[in-house]
């Protein structure tokens, strides 16, 4: 069966359906457009690491560091074990501490762990994490890729901007002098 469609006969028909849906409420009572579903009350989930402020000093060539502010939003401790970026073929999770008298820079033995629910600050004079033979300058306001290797495989990725900084003149000690 072939049903034919006229608008002479369907705004008669879309006129009474109208009537007859608004007839619907109560007397007394107002119908409002449909109110808007509530937001989610699940909220979302942070991820288990994450940087605050993220900034890579400024370089022509050679090494450069990279800082910010690792933020654990678990209630477990989380450890940082390697760091990599386009900008470098190698990068090693760095401490400065004094030795002999001077400030010198190294492998941080075991990474960086940030406790449960707690952060750990990358900063110039402390940890940080160093690029080598950076392959590219790295100016002012750049923006500069990089992924953390997390113990239990996780990774964290983020962007650090390029900023000029003139403090940080500590010797580096390279495999020499690991802790």
């Amino acid at each position: 069966m072939f049903f034919s469609f006229s608008r002479s006969r369907a705004l008669p028909a879309l006129a009474l359906t109208a009537v007859l849906v608004s007839g619907c409420a109560a007397e007394g009572t107002t119908s409002a457009a449909p109110a808007t579903p509530p937001p989610s009350t699940v909220a979302p989930t942070a991820p288990a690491l994450a940087i605050t402020d993220p900034w890579v000093k400024t370089t022509g060539e050679g090494m450069t560091a990279a800082f910010g502010t690792l933020v654990n939003n678990t209630g477990t401790e989380v450890t940082v074990v390697s760091g990599a970026s386009p900008l470098s073929p190698k990068i090693e999770l760095h401490e400065v501490v004094e030795s002999g008298g001077k400030m010198i820079m190294r492998p941080k033995k075991g990474g960086f762990v940030i406790p449960a629910r707690g952060t750990h600050e990358l900063a110039p004079g402390g940890d940080h994490i160093m690029l080598m033979d950076v392959t590219g300058k790295v100016e002012p306001g750049a923006e500069i890729p990089f992924t953390l290797t997390l113990a239990d495989g996780g990774t964290l990725e983020f962007t650090a901007i390029g900023k000029e900084f003139a403090g940080g003149k500590e010797d580096y000690q390279g495999d020499k002098d690991k802790g």
